[in-house]
């Protein structure tokens, strides 16, 4: 079942997110930003709760944004259990995003995914969605690579 994400969802969501991105990310960073962002009402996390564990995350984001002079819903993160795919649980889940954005007044929804993640991609082609953008990154790290790896 969908529900909105609350304080003891972090170490679930910290789980999905790492096993996501192929990498461990640092808890204390994440769990402080993670709080932050749960009292900052631009944000709103979903989680896909199964038997007391969360299966799936979804975080929003909503802000108005010039180019489209009016309020935009983007999908910053979005990771279900690997064990629990092709279930629905996503779909479900990017519904009642989508509804919850529409509700709230936004005009679209918009979500940027690796290109290395080929699955996720027809997920989101398969619920609708358009692919009408780029997006490009640079690291300000120094870490800076033309390789696109995950897991890095």
């Amino acid at each position: 079942m969908v529900r909105k994400g609350k304080a003891e969802d972090c170490r679930g969501i910290y789980e999905l997110i790492c096993d996501m991105e192929e990498k461990e990310l640092p808890w204390d960073a994440f769990s402080q930003m993670y709080g932050e962002m749960l009292a900052d009402s631009r944000h709103v996390f979903l989680v896909w709760e199964e038997e007391t564990q969360v299966k799936g995350v979804l975080h929003l984001r909503m802000e108005r944004q010039l180019h489209h002079a009016a309020l935009v819903a983007e999908i910053m993160e979005f990771a279900v259990d690997k064990n629990a795919r092709s279930n629905g649980i996503g779909g479900e889940m990017l519904t009642y995003a989508s509804d919850l954005a529409k509700e709230a007044g936004c005009v679209q929804i918009e979500v940027a995914c690796n290109q290395l993640r080929k699955n996720t991609h027809r997920f989101y082609l398969r619920e609708g969605m358009q692919n009408f953008h780029y997006k490009f990154s640079k690291s300000l790290t120094g870490e800076d690579t033309t390789e696109n790896v995950l897991g890095r």
